[in-house]
Parts: C-alpha cells; structure tokens; sequence
C-alpha cells in the first residue's frame, strides 16, 4: 500500500468501521461522493475491492480484514507522532478505545472506567472485549489497545503495569445453612459451580481437596463469574469467585463470603500495551484513570 498516504488511510479506516459509504463520510466529516472517491482510490491502488455487496449492506473483502488492524495501529502511532508533545484535552477526544478483560475484573472495574472517562471525555467510547486468546498479537495489530487481566511472562515490545493481587474466596447465599467457617469437609457436602470460559471443571480447589482425601460434585460449569453468582444466588450452590468481584456484588445478589481452609494461588492483575502507545497522550491519560481507579476502588476485606 505504498501509495496511500495518511488521509487515505483514514478513510479506509473508516469505511472498514462503518461498513458503509456513508457513514464513514459522517465520522470524517466529508461528504459522501468525497467519500466514494477515496474508496475508488484505495481500490485502484490496492487492486482490491475493499467493500463489496452483500444484500442491502457492504461487507468487508478478506484483505480488508487482514489490513484493518495494521491500518488503525499505523493512525494511532501518526496520532501518537504528532500530539506527543501537546497538552491533551480529554474534553476534546474523539476516539474509541478496545480494551480486553478478564470477566473477574471487568464486572468490578469497567463500570468505575466508563463513568469516569464519560465525566471528562463525553468522544470516548470505551469497547470491552472478552477474552478468548490471550495472545499478544492483538496488541501489536492495533486490534486492542490495552489488556487487563494475568499473564505472568514478559514480552518483547509489549509494556505492563501491576494493578493488584487477587485472590479468590468462598461464595453462598446468606442464609446457606454453611457455617461462617467452614471445613473443607462442609464445603463437599454442597453442590458447587465453576466458573470457566474453557468449560473447565477442576482447579487449584480440587488439588487442594484430592490431597486431603475429599471431592467436591460440581453441578455446573459456567462461562464467567456473574453467571456462577446468579447460579448460587438462585440455586443454594457454593462456588468461588474473586474477593473484589466477591466483595462488590455479594451483599446485592444476597451472597456472603466463605473463607476457604486452604491456602490457594494469589494471582497479579496487570495491564499490558503496545510499546508504540507508551508515550501516546490519550492512551497514557486511560492508563492512568484506570491505574487511579484500581487504587482507590474496591479494597479487600
């Protein structure tokens, strides 16, 4: 793509987006048969269609969606050049952000994010995704721009903050006849459910439980931790959860925390970038609310 420059790749961007004419021209502000030309420009100097038809609406062509993220990391790295030594307005920002996370720290730190980009930066658009690879590519294609969760080794190019040490505890509903300190053998003696995104049944808890000569039945396995409160919330099952996700939803859905008899793993919850956005004024100033957020947000108790 070596005849593009970077308003082409701005509009190829949005096209890519939108998936239509126009509505990218609303997003750059153009109009729409400025609009339609661009897109004969990069087809004519792509050898690629870029959009074709499919029933009322565009659909993006397989070379298309190989580009698209390479195209949006080459703009915020042009974004990051050329405001890195400007004073950033959050005010003024017009931009989204998609951000990877674990189920666990999402349901206890993406609402305290959104509302507080939303009170100073109205433009942002925060974009939560799942995860289902933890594989740092998407970090480096410019598909996500930061991701929360635990990851333990280092890799080249991609940067990380620490943000705190979880653990997980015991969940039940408040009136579970289970006493407020259970033995492991007690803890058997309920039906459990797991939370998993692998549909995994089996943990550290487990081991814990094998070397002690006990087995717990697990009765469900579910894809994220709000489902498996809902489940104990409604079934009287027991199950385990993080202590801040624990901590913040528990008294709502009616659940109290148990403390488990075992010592099990702690675990770091970091965030990682792309080194081509450390110095990025815009990403710098999210990283830094979230780093805010996570200091002064829900404590262990």
């Amino acid at each position: 793509m070596a005849e593009l420059d970077l308003n082409l790749l701005r509009v190829l961007d949005a096209l890519l987006r939108e998936g239509s004419v126009t509505a990218a021209a609303e997003r750059l502000h153009l109009s729409i048969p400025a609009t339609s030309r661009a897109l004969g420009r990069l087809r004519r100097a792509t050898g690629d269609p870029i959009l074709v038809r499919a029933g009322r609406t565009l659909a993006p062509t397989p070379f298309a969606l190989r580009v698209a993220p390479r195209v949006r990391s080459l703009l915020d790295e042009a974004a990051a050049l050329i405001s890195a030594d400007r004073d950033l307005a959050p005010a003024d920002l017009s931009r989204t952000f998609t951000i990877r996370i674990n189920d666990g720290v999402a349901a206890t730190l993406a609402a305290a994010v959104v509302e507080a980009t939303a009170a100073v930066a109205p433009g942002v658009i925060l974009r939560f995704v799942a995860e289902g690879s933890e594989s740092v590519e998407a970090l480096r294609d410019g598909s996500v721009d930061l991701d929360i969760g635990v990851r333990e080794e280092s890799v080249p190019g991609i940067h990380r903050a620490d943000l705190y040490r979880e653990h997980m505890i015991g969940l039940a509903r408040v009136e579970s006849p289970l006493p407020d300190r259970p033995t492991l053998a007690q803890l058997c003696e309920y039906p459990h459910v797991s939370a998993s995104r692998r549909g995994v049944a089996r943990g550290p808890f487990d081991d814990a439980l094998t070397e002690a000569g006990l087995r717990r039945r697990v009765a469900a396995v579910v894809p994220t931790f709000a489902v498996a409160a809902l489940l104990i919330a409604s079934n009287g099952y027991l199950g385990l959860a993080p202590s801040r996700f624990a901590a913040h939803y528990g008294p709502t859905l009616g659940l109290r925390r148990v403390p488990i008899p075992v010592t099990l793993p702690t675990f770091e919850i970091r965030m990682f970038w792309h080194a081509r956005l450390d110095a990025d004024p815009a990403q710098r100033w999210l990283r830094e609310i979230i780093s805010t957020l996570n200091r002064v947000g829900v404590q262990e108790v």
